[in-house]
């Protein structure tokens, strides 16, 4: 199958003439679909995940900063929700294999570290994580909406895309300003 290079205007958004024909935006269509529900499933597992990171993070920004992002992922969640009916499509979830293994990893750290700087550094690198992983979908679930037209959806998907983002910006700015040096010191 030969392969098209597509054309991108000067502001970014693909040249109409160059979309995907219909049998590709089909396939683009369900991968699209299929994405949507493992990171429904991620962001209503983080709903329960987060409070184990604050219950157990003694760094009072750290604390602030987590309080803040879950009251964000459970908009995320309402917003994917939003996405699900803005493509006529029901809300379902589809266990993240990723997000799963992100959470076992961070109770991990957890339960390895003592309680302190050196487990907020820990929980700061597994929400981190987090984040990438969160920053990958969103963006890729953007584009994919932008090829497919659904114009709703990417601006939805990078609302959720930007708050991303800016916590994992925040996350770095409370480890480097405090959380690191206290570990070392410790």
């Amino acid at each position: 199958m030969e392969k098209k290079k597509k054309a991108k205007l000067s502001n970014g958004k693909m040249d109409k003439s160059e979309m995907p024909n219909s049998m590709d935006q089909n396939k683009l269509m369900k991968l699209f679909e299929d994405e949507l529900k493992d990171i429904y499933w991620a962001e209503k597992a983080l709903t329960k995940a987060i409070p184990k990171l604050i219950k157990n993070a003694t760094s009072e920004d750290l604390i602030d900063a987590l309080e803040n992002h879950l009251e964000e992922t459970e908009e995320h969640v309402k917003r994917l929700e939003n996405v699900f009916d803005v493509i006529g499509k029901k809300a379902v979830a589809k266990k993240c294999e990723a997000m799963e293994g992100l959470i076992k990893e961070s109770e991990s750290i957890m339960e390895d570290c003592e309680e302190g700087p050196m487990c907020d550094a820990g929980i700061i690198s597994a929400a981190q994580k987090v984040e990438h992983y969160e920053i990958a979908s969103y963006g890729t679930l953007r584009a994919f909406a932008e090829i497919l037209g659904h114009d709703e959806a990417v601006q939805l998907l990078e609302e959720t895309l930007n708050e991303e983002k800016s916590a994992d910006e925040k996350l770095t700015e409370i480890a480097i300003s405090v959380i690191n040096i206290e570990a070392v010191e410790e």
